[in-house]
This record gives structure tokens, C-alpha cells and sequence, in this order.
């Protein structure tokens, strides 16, 4: 295996969030990490906290209510442990409850609360925050409900388990399924249950049974997954990206498979929103998949030289590729998928062809093995595993005969 090849099979696995910098994971001090979205939001659900929100009034609290209990200093160095964070949240709310009463006073009072907490987009998401902290240990259960929820296969068993949540309270019960939905793989079965619980398969039944917060959960949680695709780059991002599109997809057709939605809904104008951004942004890679392609696998006369970075775009091209061809039905990239898809197949068996021919000529060329290691890669995803194994064997044999 060439450095390439070792390279694309070992890509890290993608996280669904950013990488801690310190002990503390995130806005307070992670604990409430499963309610948190990520830019760009472009509709802001009742039962999720953009991150940059949390953050802010992270930093307002630890800096103008409990600079006491956290001091400067330590929060600088960012060794504050997540149990700290756990024992001082009693006293801290008691602070912020009070701070935001004073706030509600009157206008100027709001005003100025707005510009403490870094501004009114913070100040608006301050409730969902104290009420996430006040109600952590319940978000810790919608957590380990949703991993259960996958070996669950009872749609009895589901939709009781879904009654027993917190409906009443739309506010709590919206945190509670944003928490428990990012822990489930196979998000259909949540909206199976869901019918069966509102007795049809229309937005309007299922929200009329009070379960409107899961619905809305889907949609943010397919919003979330929007920041993978702001900076579609070369190879080493491409692993990230086709995770995102996957689930992107799961969470799209769960809703849009089984259920009824009416044509001026806010969720359905949410989700052409969201469905038209991820396209936008997936649209210019898409297109770059062939040049990158041709760029990756032309040989320079006299002194070759292998361009690294092109083949692994190539390579990461023809995944994607792939990747859109498994989600399309959540996509509005029909026509550009379909141009790439077909010049992309031409356009690798013609190099798969000229790759070979150079590799029988002289088979102990670097750069030349490196070239064929990509293109049976691509064969693999491109077009089957059984044409993949042919040019090995095919390559083998040359190996044998020099």
C-alpha cells in the first residue's frame, strides 16, 4: 500500500461536535452539550441552544455573577472540572434567576441585561438554559433512552416509552427530545411510533398529540449537521462530510418518508431551507470532481512529478460522489449529480486504462503505483467491488511477470 492509500483508509473517525481545548467541554462545563446547535442556524427551535449562545452567557456568568466561585484566573487556564460546574449550579441559577428579574423590570433593564450576556439572540435563549441545567439529570436519561431506542424494535414498546415523556410541558419536552435524538441511529423508528401514537401519518395529528417537539427535534438535528458542509475542501475532510450527508439524509426522509406534511407548514419551508443550503454548498464540489480527477492522474513529460493534493481530492471527490448518490432523494442536485456522476465514469476508465498500460511498462515507478492504488480505489466506489478486484488481479499479474 502506497502513503496514499494508507492515508485514505485510516481517516479518524468524525466527531459530532468541536474538540474540547481544556477540562471543561464546553459552555457549563458540558453539561448541557446535548441541547447545543452549531452555526449557521438558520430556524431556532424551542429545544436547542446555539452553542455561540451558551457560550456567551457561559461567559457572563462566570464573569460578572459567580466570578467568586470561578475565579479569572482559573477560567483563563481553563481547569475548571465539570464537577465543580455540577456543585456551584444550585447557587448559580439563584444568581441568574435573580439577574434576569431585574431585567424584565423594564426596557432599559432589558437592554442592559441584552448587552451583559452578549447580546439578544444570548438574552432570548436564556431560558432554555437554566431550564437545561435545572433539568441535566433528565437530559442525561433522553440520552441513554436514545441509545436504547436502537435495540428497541417494539413500535408498541417505542411509542410508550415516547408517551412517558414530559408532553405536557412543550418547553421541557422539547430539551428532552433534542437530547435523546442525537443518541439514536435509525431515527425512523422514533417516527413510526409517533404515528402510531397520533393515530396518522400527518404533521398536523402528530403535533396535535403533542408531539410537535420531536418533530421539531429532527429538523434542528438535520440543521446541525449544516456546518460540515461550509468548508468542502480536499480529501481529509471529506470522511466528516459524507458522515454529515448520511445522517443529514436518515433525519429528511424519516420525516419526509412517513409523514404528510401541508405545503405552507413552517416545517416544510424550514426544511426546503436547509435542503437547498446543504445542495448549495455541496453543488461547486461536485462540479470540481471530474478536473480534479484529470488534474490528479496526468503524468508530466520528462520529469514526472505526483500532485498529492489533487489525488486526494479525486479520491475524496469520487466518495462524495457516492455519498450523494446514496442521499440524492434529500437533495436538490439532480442534474448536477447526474453530469458528474456519468463524465466521472468516463473519465476513470479512461485513466484506469492509461494507469495500467504505464504500470505494465514499468512497474517499479513510484508514481505510477501510486496512481493505480488511487484508481482502484475510485473503481471500488465508482463503479463495484468485483471490478476493483479484477485490476488487482490484473496488477498482480504484471508484478509476477517483472
Amino acid at each position: 500500500m502506497t502513503q496514499l492509500a494508507n492515508r485514505v483508509d485510516t481517516v479518524a473517525p468524525a466527531s459530532g461536535k468541536p474538540r474540547a481545548t481544556s477540562q471543561t467541554a464546553g459552555p457549563f462545563g458540558g453539561l448541557i452539550d446535548s441541547v447545543l446547535v452549531y452555526e449557521p442556524v438558520l430556524e431556532t427551535f424551542q429545544g436547542s441552544v446555539p452553542f455561540t449562545s451558551a457560550q456567551s452567557i457561559w461567559t457572563w456568568v462566570t464573569r460578572d455573577l459567580c466570578n467568586d466561585i470561578f475565579p479569572a484566573d482559573r477560567m483563563a487556564a481553563g481547569n475548571v472540572t465539570a464537577a465543580e460546574v455540577e456543585a456551584a449550579i444550585p447557587e448559580m441559577l439563584g444568581r441568574v434567576k435573580a439577574a434576569v428579574a431585574q431585567g424584565q423590570a423594564d426596557v432599559e433593564g432589558a437592554r442592559r441585561l441584552a448587552a451583559h450576556v452578549g447580546g439578544d439572540d444570548a438574552r432570548l435563549h436564556l431560558p432554555a438554559v437554566m431550564l437545561a441545567l435545572r433539568n441535566r439529570a433528565l437530559l442525561a436519561k433522553a440520552q441513554a433512552f436514545g441509545k436504547a431506542a436502537n435495540s428497541i424494535s417494539d413500535e408498541a414498546a417505542l411509542a410508550a416509552a415516547i408517551k412517558a415523556m414530559p408532553l405536557q410541558e412543550p418547553a421541557l419536552a422539547a430539551l428532552v427530545f433534542q437530547a435523546a435524538l442525537g443518541q439514536v441511529a435509525n431515527p425512523t423508528n422514533l417516527v413510526l411510533a409517533a404515528i402510531k401514537l397520533s393515530g396518522a401519518a400527518t404533521e398536523v395529528s402528530v403535533r396535535r398529540a403533542g408531539l410537535g417537539p420531536l418533530l421539531d427535534a429532527y429538523i434542528a438535528h438535520a440543521q446541525n449537521q449544516l456546518r460540515f458542509f461550509e468548508g468542502v475542501g480536499p480529501f481529509p475532510d471529506v470522511d466528516l462530510i459524507c458522515r454529515a450527508l448520511e445522517r443529514f439524509h436518515k433525519l429528511v426522509r424519516s420525516l419526509t418518508g412517513y409523514l404528510e406534511f401541508s405545503r405552507g407548514s413552517q416545517a416544510t419551508a424550514t426544511l426546503s431551507a436547509i435542503t437547498k443550503h446543504v445542495s448549495d454548498r455541496l453543488e461547486p464540489r461536485l462540479k470540481e470532481v471530474v478536473t480534479d480527477l484529470n488534474q490528479a492522474m496526468r503524468r508530466r513529460e520528462g520529469a514526472d512529478r505526483l500532485d498529492t493534493d489533487k489525488l486526494f481530492a479525486a479520491v475524496g471527490g469520487i466518495f462524495l460522489l457516492a455519498t450523494v448518490r446514496d442521499c440524492r432523494d434529500s437533495l436538490a442536485l439532480n442534474s448536477v449529480f447526474e453530469q458528474a456522476w456519468n463524465q466521472s465514469g468516463q473519465a476513470l476508465e479512461i485513466h484506469i486504462q492509461r494507469t495500467m498500460d504505464t504500470f505494465k511498462q514499468n512497474p517499479e515507478d513510484a508514481n505510477t503505483i501510486a496512481r493505480l492504488d488511487a484508481v482502484i480505489q475510485m473503481a471500488h466506489v465508482r463503479f463495484s467491488p468485483d471490478y476493483a478486484e479484477t485490476l488487482k488481479r490484473a496488477r498482480h499479474a504484471v508484478e509476477k511477470r517483472a
